[in-house]
């Protein structure tokens, strides 16, 4: 496939606005599922398929702590993502009233 290719297929992952939202939100802070599910305002199983979707694309990473997992940019092997991440609007507004400590979901 080469490179172009590696490259087109991550776009493609982008080219959806609740993966490129996460993306966006993960550039912010590193988030638990409970988090993006309030955010974006949609079901557990529907944000599941998305972070699957970037997990497998090589964009973000996980980390366990107790039962939570924790998701987080991973982009050392695709600086590019984050000249498209400079080009769009900051997610930061939306990550504040949705913390996890305000929803008791995974504290």
């Amino acid at each position: 496939m080469g490179k172009l290719g590696e490259v087109a297929d991550v776009l493609k992952l982008l080219g959806d606005r609740n993966r490129l939202t996460i993306i966006a939100l993960l550039q912010v802070k590193e988030l638990c599922v409970c988090e993006i599910v309030d955010i974006l305002k949609t079901s557990q199983p529907n944000i599941s398929q998305h972070i699957r979707k970037l997990r497998d694309g090589g964009l973000i990473k996980e980390s366990r702590r107790g039962q939570w997992v924790y998701y987080s940019l991973s982009l050392g092997d695709k600086p590019y993502i984050l000249d498209i991440l400079k080009a769009i609007p900051s997610q930061a507004g939306l990550i504040d009233p949705a913390t996890c400590e305000a929803n008791d979901c995974c504290t």
